[in-house]
């Protein structure tokens, strides 16, 4: 495993779906408030050194109309129509605060659709370190992204939890390897010079 250093000024730390309709979820291989407490010490350690945080949600429209509605063996679990009003809101631990970047997405991948890649290039960062919920939807699939728009990523296997241990795991032992860095809250706070 190569040591990893951290350039603050060209990382930015995307922390993906981490709100009240999410992280409260049967989740494994850790529950929500593990993931909360490992993202808040990221966000903490990330602010403190200049570096972007960037905070992203998925919310739709009252009217549910922007949701992808393709066929599919197994539909989203939720009516998004029905959804408690907070669903949407980021958890208090992480923020947002001033200076933080947040956006919005509408599908699983926080790059279609949203500003992410403009505002990430706007202010050069060329790594990014990614956790949230759930490893391998919404994390899996921004990270997919971001190796396709050339970015360096690490990705922060205890700060990301999914709906079961096993897809958590084949996502950070089988896709994660294969486009960036793996590695702990531990290691990305060390390497964060």
């Amino acid at each position: 495993m190569a040591s990893l250093r951290l350039d603050p000024r060209k990382t930015a730390l995307v922390l993906i779906d981490l709100q009240q309709g999410v992280v409260g979820r049967p989740l494994a291989p850790r529950s929500g408030p593990d993931v909360i407490r490992n993202a808040a010490r990221l966000v903490a350690r990330f602010r403190a050194a200049g570096s972007t945080v960037v905070l992203v949600r998925v919310a739709f429209h009252p009217d549910a109309r922007d949701i992808l509605a393709v066929p599919a063996d197994v539909p989203a679990p939720f009516n998004a129509s029905s959804l408690p009003p907070n669903w949407s809101e980021l958890v208090p631990d992480i923020g947002p605060e001033p200076g933080d970047l947040v956006i919005t997405k509408r599908q699983w991948g926080a790059f279609y659709g949203t500003e992410l890649d403009l505002q990430m290039r706007r202010r050069g960062v060329q790594t990014i370190v990614l956790g949230g919920i759930s490893t391998n939807i919404g994390v899996e699939s921004t990270a997919r992204s971001a190796y396709e728009h050339g970015y360096a990523q690490v990705l922060v296997e205890d700060a990301m939890a999914s709906n079961s241990s096993e897809a958590h795991d084949f996502a950070v032992k089988t896709i994660f390897p294969r486009i960036g860095n793996v590695r702990s809250t531990d290691e990305v706070l060390s390497a964060l010079t």
